[in-house]
């Protein structure tokens, strides 16, 4: 009986899922995304129309569909311009997801950012996120700024963490599969586990 017990009680944990999302032209080989999904099975990519011609509706169609996969208990894995994807999902989707984790979230007015080739992705929504969010910011990003990302996480209610100058936290960052980003996201999901919602919080700075 107790052997039955314990095998009913695995049963009703939740299996966690992770839906990597990257952004403008997919993440390369180098990057901590790819690293992160090649290392871990609960990890997996959706699967957008066109990575170097995005179109913002075809992605919602994607994300949807990824979600749907994985299920509501799915954590999704943002990075870039995938960040604002999350942000118009929310507000347009009738899924949701358990959490976000959106790192390096880029600034449509920002002279890095690719306009022609994002043109449906520069309105930026305001309103709250419906689920559970964590913003990750480099102190020297150029598609978006400490100040720019702070106000994102505050309009969305996203508890934000700033990173020292790590430019915009991909591949050209040099961080390998980016050890400290992936207890960031542990600790999330550990938070999430624990009390099915994360509250805002004021804004961390980590050196």
């Amino acid at each position: 009986m107790a052997a039955d017990r314990r095998e009913s009680s695995d049963e009703e944990k939740i299996v966690r899922r992770f839906v990597i999302l990257p952004g403008i032209g997919g993440s390369g080989e180098r990057h901590w995304q790819t690293l992160w999904e090649r290392c871990d099975p609960a990890m997996r990519r959706f699967r957008p129309a066109s990575w170097d011609a995005p179109v913002l509706g075809q992605w919602i169609v994607a994300l949807d569909e990824a979600v749907g996969e994985a299920g509501p208990s799915c954590i999704l894995v943002a990075h870039s311009l995938a960040c604002l994807l999350v942000a118009n999902w929310s507000a347009r989707s009738s899924l949701a997801a358990a959490g976000a984790f959106l790192v390096s979230v880029p600034n449509p007015q920002s002279a890095a950012f690719p306009t022609s080739a994002a043109a449906s992705f520069t309105t930026v929504p305001a309103a709250p996120l419906r689920f559970p969010t964590r913003i990750v910011a480099s102190g020297n990003d150029p598609f978006g700024s400490v100040i720019y990302q702070r106000r994102c996480a505050e309009q969305w209610g996203s508890r934000f963490i700033e990173l020292s100058a790590l430019g915009h936290i991909n591949a050209a960052s040099g961080l390998g599969d980016w050890p400290e980003g992936l207890h960031l996201l542990r600790e999330f999901a550990e938070e999430i586990e624990r009390v099915g919602a994360v509250p805002p919080a004021k804004g961390e700075r980590l050196a």
